[in-house]
């Protein structure tokens, strides 16, 4: 679809708004049931504290295509000198750095009363890019290790541990590798983290191309542990193979896990396990876009949707999303089924400790060229 098609269908549904109320316009990237938060939840939610304003709601598609999408909007009314369409944006961690290097978006965290409830890294690094103030995390996706209990008694706490069980329990792990899902691309992303070296530097930068060649015994170790590994067809893969007992564990998102467990897929007990020095994952996040007209009122959407009560009952209870806020804030507002669901076998502790971001773009590409190169061959 032509850019200028997807942008007038933008406008389209932004102009459908009805002209007596004042609109907050919403657009977000993502799946569909990002749009059906805010258009059936956060939406009405807003409108009944602020009697007047409409709020709209807009998709612009899913993954870091749907963010691109707003950043080719934003930066096509910069250029025109027009103000945005949009007052609050939904946008990815990739596309973060972008808006605020191009200056598309404000920085406007540290006015939002819950702007202090934040603690995770990603809320002021975003793939190497210093985004401190400029974006509020919506909800953090995590992904952890499954594991059938009746099949593992005492879980690897590590990735060195994890290798070594895989070593005396052959074809009881599996993952997808790299390809068909993302829950085994952070498994690798991790596995690098783990053992090629300098782990900070591959989530902040500065890249070095050369900094690949170091890795060579940490692929190297990768491949002798796939020997040992059964390979999934992806991320639904991986979890149907653990339902089945075909295999024991398992790198999983953790949202989907507690969705499949709630449908009855997977065992009751199947647990997780988030093992050192960390495993990654990956927010959304809420922006404003530098010149919409209606700032205060952007601040104050943003706010109810970062609030303890919201992310309790819109992002933990509705989605198995971890909260953009410190989880500790959070717990008083969930019941004890709510929460132990969510971080007991995780806690707030484990993951503010080893919930990690994926590494900055140059270094993630390498690190799926050189699987391709060395593990997969």
């Amino acid at each position: 679809m032509h850019k200028t098609i997807v942008a007038a269908g933008i406008s389209a549904v932004l102009l459908a708004g009805p002209a007596s109320a004042q609109t907050l316009n919403v657009a977000t990237a993502g799946d569909q049931n990002m749009v059906d938060y805010i258009k059936d939840y956060l939406g009405p939610m807003f409108e009944k504290s602020h009697p007047g304003v409409k709020v709209v709601a807009v998709g612009t598609g899913p993954g870091d295509g749907g963010s691109q999408k707003i950043f080719e909007k934003l930066d096509a009314q910069k250029k025109a000198g027009a103000n945005s369409d949009f007052d609050v944006v939904v946008i990815h961690q990739k596309a973060a750095g972008t808006l605020v290097k191009d200056e598309l978006i404000k920085k406007y965290r540290d006015t939002l009363p819950t702007g202090k409830l934040v603690t995770r890294d990603t809320a002021n690094n975003s793939l190497g890019t210093d985004v401190s103030g400029y974006v509020m995390p919506m909800f953090h996706s995590q992904t952890a290790i499954a594991y059938n209990p009746d099949l593992v008694k005492s879980p690897p706490n590590s990735y060195a541990e994890l290798s070594e069980w895989v070593k005396k329990n052959p074809k009881q792990f599996g993952y997808n590798g790299i390809k068909g899902g993302m829950s085994g691309v952070a498994f690798v992303t991790g596995w690098v983290s783990a053992f090629g070296g300098d782990a900070a530097k591959l989530e902040v930068g500065p890249y070095d191309a050369a900094t690949k060649a170091s890795w060579d015994k940490a692929m190297g170790d990768l491949k002798e542990f796939n020997k040992n590994v059964v390979i999934t067809p992806g991320n639904a893969g991986t979890l149907d193979m653990l339902n089945r007992g075909e295999i024991a564990m398992g790198p999983v998102w953790v949202d989907m896990f507690y969705t499949w467990k709630a449908e009855g897929k997977l065992p009751p007990n199947t647990r997780l396990k988030l093992v050192s020095p960390g495993m990654p994952g990956q927010p959304m996040y809420y922006a404003v876009p530098a010149k919409t007209g209606q700032e205060k009122l952007a601040e104050e959407f943003i706010a109810l949707a970062t609030s303890p009560e919201v992310q309790a009952e819109g992002i933990v209870k509705r989605f198995n999303w971890y909260p953009g806020i410190d989880a500790n804030n959070v717990q008083s507002k969930l019941d004890k089924a709510d929460w132990d669901k969510l971080f007991v076998d995780i806690t707030p502790e484990a993951l503010a400790a080893n919930g990690k971001a994926f590494p900055i773009g140059p270094y993630f590409n390498d690190i799926l060229e050189t699987y391709e190169k060395k593990v997969a061959n």
